[in-house]
């Protein structure tokens, strides 16, 4: 059993996905002989060469027009976007042109179109490269909005991804890109469909349900309650469009409380959603009103206090003992 990290994983499924199709192509700044700025590409361009694993110029709106035209003609491409604030330059060809191309064709043009971003803070970095816009794209008809959160979901989500008709907006939780987990790729399985939310811890008293990076967090604040007699379930969303509210309304049947925990600010995020999914579907089981931790509404601060920004193991702490608390 090897230790895996998530950036190897991540890069372990694009080569078994390009060695499978030979339609597969990468694209992206600095992603062949640098292997991009996170490695997630490292060794890609030396075994599948220049004209699979593309170099592209600085223009993330050029990128993503291209991969288009690709995706049209029977290819299967693959957009890297350096850093999460860079996308929103190709912000009008996503939202106008790929997400509605199916539709737009009644269904008989496919847009097997993935855009990988590495998303979220945690890394000391600044405003254009520690965001969460998944709720932008998530609220965008006609797209496939994911992110992994651990090694072996990385590995079979983006196959999972590429295989897909519909284009796909892979979000890559970056501070997690170093993290390991024991692991044989070449052994394993997919967790679920990409389209299904997994229970990643069981518990019987309350529910936190999180995506990416806060997965993590979510998991260590349920152990950290264990030592005051707490029984936390926590539940993994995996796809945010679409969002799979059965996975988290059966936990919450048998908990009764629910926290949704992300790095994207409340206001308008996909906790104020689900809050909303789960009170219409819940709300004779539930023995507290829906909770929510997430990043402030404000443009993303300096580095040097990211870490009061962005939601800990305190804030998740503090918003389970409001729950028990009604």
């Amino acid at each position: 059993m090897a230790q895996v990290t998530l950036a190897k994983a991540i890069n372990a499924g694009l080569r078994r996905a390009m060695e499978q199709d030979p339609k597969v192509l990468l694209m992206g700044e600095d992603i062949g002989k640098l292997g991009g700025v996170f490695r997630v590409t490292e060794g890609l361009q030396k075994d599948f060469g220049p004209d699979r694993v593309i170099d592209t110029p600085l223009a993330e709106s050029g990128i993503i027009g291209t991969a288009l035209g690709l995706a049209l003609r029977g290819f299967r491409p693959v957009c890297e976007i350096q850093f999460d604030g860079f996308v929103f330059p190709a912000f009008d060809q996503i939202t106008t042109q790929v997400a509605k191309y199916r539709a737009r064709s009644l269904g008989t043009v496919k847009m097997p179109l993935v855009i990988r971003i590495p998303f979220g803070g945690g890394i000391g970095a600044v405003e254009h490269h520690s965001e969460s816009p998944e709720a932008l794209f998530a609220h965008t008809a006609g797209l496939r909005v994911m992110t992994c959160s651990n090694p072996l979901d990385g590995y079979w989500m983006i196959q999972q991804a590429i295989a897909s008709d519909d284009p796909v907006i892979f979000f890559e939780p970056k501070r997690r890109y170093w993290e390991k987990a024991d692991l044989e790729l070449s052994a394993s399985e997919p967790a679920a469909p990409s389209d299904r939310a997994l229970i990643v811890r069981q518990g019987t008293d309350l529910t936190l349900a999180a995506h990416g990076p806060m997965v993590r967090t979510c998991l260590d604040a349920a152990k950290a309650a264990e030592s005051e007699g707490r029984s936390i379930e926590v539940v993994d969303l995996r796809s945010i469009s679409p969002l799979d509210t059965d996975t988290v309304a059966e936990s919450v049947g048998r908990t009764g409380r629910l926290v949704v925990v992300h790095e994207a600010p409340v206001f308008l995020g996909l906790g104020a959603e689900l809050a909303a999914r789960i009170t219409e579907r819940c709300f004779y089981r539930l023995e507290a009103p829906v909770l929510r931790v997430g990043g402030f509404h404000a443009p993303y601060p300096p580095s040097r206090i990211e870490e009061i920004y962005l939601p800990d193991l305190d804030r998740v702490l503090e918003a389970v003992d409001r729950a028990f608390a009604f």
